[in-house]
């Protein structure tokens, strides 16, 4: 019965993850003022948290790497080589999000 519970506690953060996600790289291609900046951060440092707590570890270490990006970019370090992580760990994120999700509907059809 726990590992019922877990494991749709997992599906509904998966879930929300992924939106979180999508919106991260909307924020991303859209430009980056300081709100947009603000905004991804947020979402990064929710998802390093949950996703430690989850044991989605990959997750984790990923959306922490989004996060010291924008720091990055806020204090001033904006080229091209910062923006490019950002983009590629958000879509490392995206992968291992879904990867977790299929894993997950796999373990327990």
């Amino acid at each position: 019965m726990v590992d019922y519970e877990l494991n749709e506690l997992r599906r509904e953060f998966l879930a929300e993850a992924e939106g979180k996600v999508r919106e991260m790289q909307q924020v991303i291609d859209g430009g980056r003022d300081s709100a947009a900046l603000d905004r991804i951060a947020y979402l990064a440092h929710q998802l390093k948290g949950s996703g430690g707590s989850y044991g989605y570890e990959k997750i984790s270490s990923d959306a922490a790497e989004i996060e010291k990006a924008v720091e990055r970019m806020a204090g001033g370090n904006d080229g091209d080589d910062v923006e490019a992580k950002l983009r590629q760990h958000a879509l490392n994120l995206r992968s291992e999000i879904e990867k977790s999700a299929r894993e997950l509907s796999t373990a327990t059809a």
